[in-house]
């Protein structure tokens, strides 16, 4: 009788403890926290007023490190600025930009304990089409003109390199001079990209 007695409270006992383990299991399923769902800050939610010098985003009060792309932007308002040099007319010939046919590069705005700076890093190609006049002739001439990498603030060291894609039977003399006339483009070139940078350091 003491045996089956002993036998009959284990058996209670491990059927208690297979209980409460499957009890503690679906308990931790039912009372699961949901997770946190995201939500646009609205003004309402910022407890002290944004201070009218801070810059940088409304979640940067402090205005410690925060950095923006400005890429699209500049981009765009490049080709823009440059799309609309016209034409330039030299001693023995005229020339015109065609196309922006290559801008690549970044820019930047990072603000540094609540200071605001701006950066950037290009390189451009443009398309001339011109026409000179060649030992009594006037020739038509193509080409490009590239501009290496240059960066903020080192305009006055823009360089211009000329690359012909239809010489039309020019020769060496002839190229250089047509080089010579074509480094005309670089301070207009220079003027726009200082308004660039000038509207850069307003974003």
């Amino acid at each position: 009788m003491a045996e089956d007695g002993a036998g009959a409270a284990a058996a209670a006992v491990a059927e208690e403890k297979q209980a409460s383990y499957r009890y503690w299991v679906r308990e931790a399923k039912q009372d699961a926290a949901p997770l946190p769902v995201p939500r646009k800050l609205d003004p309402a939610d910022i407890p002290n007023p944004r201070p009218a010098t801070a810059l940088g985003s409304v979640w940067n009060q402090a205005g410690t490190w925060e950095e923006r792309n400005l890429n699209s932007w500049a981009t765009n308002r490049i080709k823009e600025l440059l799309s609309s040099l016209g034409s330039l007319e030299f001693a023995s010939g005229k020339a015109c930009i065609d196309e922006v046919s290559k801008c690549s590069g970044d820019a930047f705005l990072v603000t540094v304990r609540n200071k605001k700076r701006v950066g950037y890093t290009y390189e451009l190609t443009l398309k001339f089409k011109g026409e000179w006049l060649i030992q009594s002739e006037k020739k038509k001439v193509k080409g490009h003109l590239d501009i290496p990498e240059f960066s903020f603030g080192e305009l006055e060291d823009l360089e211009v390199e000329v690359r012909f894609s239809d010489e039309n039977g020019l020769g060496t003399d002839d190229k250089t001079r047509i080089f010579k006339d074509l480094r005309a483009f670089l301070p207009p070139i220079r003027e726009k990209l200082h308004k660039f940078e000038e509207e850069l350091k307003d974003r």
